[in-house]
């Protein structure tokens, strides 16, 4: 896996924190700092998502996938997977992520809970690498919500 990560550089007279990350499976993703009021040209323009804000991103798309994946595998009738993920990070640097709580909401017919909560479990214990490696460092919670359509 690869992925190059350039900075956008100056724009006119200002300096700005953009980023322009390019994966090895050809697509772009824009980042950016959060504006710094005490030294403007130290931040971002708030134009695009925060480096560690991807990181979160990225990892409720793996869990999500992995969810998906089972319950179709497991010859669940799934029509939608959705997880919010809300984190705490250290107060001081490095300010890594200590706790994530994963809230999924999965809509289906007939899917049993047992399922969706199995589902998870795979995914946080054996599947998704990203919530893996942020265990590391955070405690990391699931919960779910099962909507019957």
């Amino acid at each position: 896996m690869e992925c190059t990560v350039s900075w956008t550089g100056k724009t006119g007279t200002q300096s700005g924190m953009g980023f322009l990350a390019e994966t090895g499976s050809g697509h772009t993703l824009m980042m950016d700092g959060a504006p710094d009021a005490a030294k403007p040209e130290n931040g971002g323009k708030n134009l695009a998502p925060r480096p560690l804000e991807t990181v979160l991103a990225g990892t409720g798309g793996c869990t999500a996938y992995d969810v998906v994946l089972i319950l179709k595998r497991g010859r669940h009738d799934v029509q939608g997977c959705s997880v919010k993920l809300s984190a705490e990070r250290a107060e001081t640097d490095p300010k890594v992520f200590t706790k994530i709580n994963m809230h999924f909401t999965v809509t289906g017919k007939g899917i049993p809970a047992s399922a969706v909560e199995r589902a998870i479990a795979m995914s946080h214990d054996k599947y998704c690498s990203a919530s893996i490696m942020l265990a590391k460092t955070a405690e990391i919670t699931t919960s779910f919500d099962l909507v019957d359509i």
